[in-house]
């Protein structure tokens, strides 16, 4: 009897305390979940159109840019375990035909102050423009425009690609580098080509470059069936170190390069191309977030992907040193001196100040190998050395920073 009494005993205080301990692991839970903060991110993109089927090699990717976007949701959620903070995205796809003006407004404006915005260069400023983005950020994923950085730049947009002045900045270094200052400049018929040529001139002039030739294509014929014969003639032209190609849908750019009158190597948006990102890049643990990606979607990172990737990483680096999900903190952070981003790229990245660019080295990349990353060794600025590539601040014809 005694022992069953003791034993009894035993029993309910075991009972007790494995009642008092499951007790304090609701409570404290339920207490993990009241401090928890979301930081609540929308993805504002336009369904994604085939492009003219220019080669049968690349494969046509419709969810370019959101994947990049969730792998970086991911990484915020590993982070957001020991900080109390809770990431989600939200993706918002306008069809061809629909409005994305539109599918703001109902679906967006006052629910997001994040916002990762995939659209042409014309919709993103009348995006920013209205009164209702006023109180958010914007990540402009998709545009290298230079006048949105200068004087188009809108105080609510923060730009995550390149401009096209930071990668004639990027090529024109490494030209430099390798003495190859004289250029044939071969421009595209579409106003997006007559933009990057302009930033090739900027760097040429900047960099001590000389264009001693100078063409527009405006054949209306398929590069592919004719080039053999074509191209040969076309780049007759006195001598030069390098030609230079401004063609950034494709048209007839890849067949330029073995097809010129003289041997010489092709840069610009075809050939030797500067990049945010590219496959060929492995170091600084780029290898590891390759693989990653890969192992997630099956196929590889693109530029696009990376953009988005690094916009997501960006709000979760600065809510998570501010301890906020405010928009005012968080976006304050991002601009100050304290914001310092790892790209898997070698150097910090930051976005200036003065016109809302993400600063960051550009690699320069052929179609199978990585040739070199810029800003190239020997370019010294007072600041960062990333500030060698594209508008820095003297230069700038951006002011929203002033306001």
């Amino acid at each position: 009897m005694y022992s069953f009494k003791l034993f009894s005993k035993v029993v309910v205080k075991f009972l007790l305390v494995c009642l008092l301990t499951i007790a304090g692991s609701v409570y404290a839970a339920a207490k993990t979940k009241q401090t928890i903060q979301s930081v609540n991110i929308a993805y504002l993109s336009l369904e994604q159109a085939p492009p003219p089927a220019l080669s049968n090699l690349d494969p046509f990717i419709k969810d370019k840019g959101l994947l990049g976007a969730e792998l970086g949701v991911v990484d915020n959620n590993t982070t957001g375990q020991f900080t109390n903070q809770q990431f989600t995205l939200k993706s918002f796809v306008t069809t061809l035909d629909g409005n994305v003006i539109e599918t703001f407004k109902k679906e967006i404006a006052g629910h997001y102050q994040f916002i990762l915005v995939n659209l042409p260069a014309s919709q993103l400023q009348e995006l920013a423009d209205l009164p209702e983005t006023k109180q958010t950020v914007l990540f402009d994923l998709a545009t290298s425009d230079d006048e949105l950085r200068n004087t188009q730049c809108r105080r609510n947009v923060l730009h995550i690609l390149p401009s096209r002045a930071m990668r004639a900045d990027a090529l024109a270094q490494y030209m430099m580098k390798k003495r190859w200052s004289k250029w044939f400049l071969v421009t595209g018929p579409t106003q997006e080509d007559r933009l990057y040529a302009d930033a090739i001139k900027r760097a040429g002039k900047r960099f001590g470059m000389k264009i001693v030739a100078e063409k527009n294509w405006d054949h209306t014929f398929d590069a592919r069936k004719t080039a053999q014969s074509d191209v040969a003639v076309f780049t007759q032209v006195d001598d030069y170190d390098v030609l230079v190609v401004a063609d950034e849908q494709g048209l007839f750019g890849e067949y330029l390069d073995y097809r010129s009158w003289l041997p010489r190597p092709v840069i610009g948006t075809q050939g030797l191309i500067a990049t945010a990102w590219h496959k060929t890049h492995e170091q600084w643990g780029a290898s590891q977030i390759q693989n990653r990606f890969q192992d997630k979607t099956g196929r590889w990172m693109e530029e696009l992907d990376y953009s988005a990737y690094l916009a997501i990483r960006a709000i979760g680096e600065a809510a998570t040193r501010t301890k906020s999900n405010e928009l005012k903190p968080v976006k304050d952070y991002l601009i100050s001196d304290q914001f310092a981003l790892q790209g898997y790229k070698g150097s910090p990245l930051s976005f200036r100040a003065w016109d809302g660019q993400l600063r960051q080295p550009l690699l320069l990349a052929a179609p199978r190998s990585l040739v070199a990353v810029a800003p190239i060794e020997g370019f010294l600025h007072p600041k960062t050395e990333l500030d060698t590539l594209g508008y820095d601040q003297p230069e700038t014809q951006c002011h929203w920073s002033q306001e």
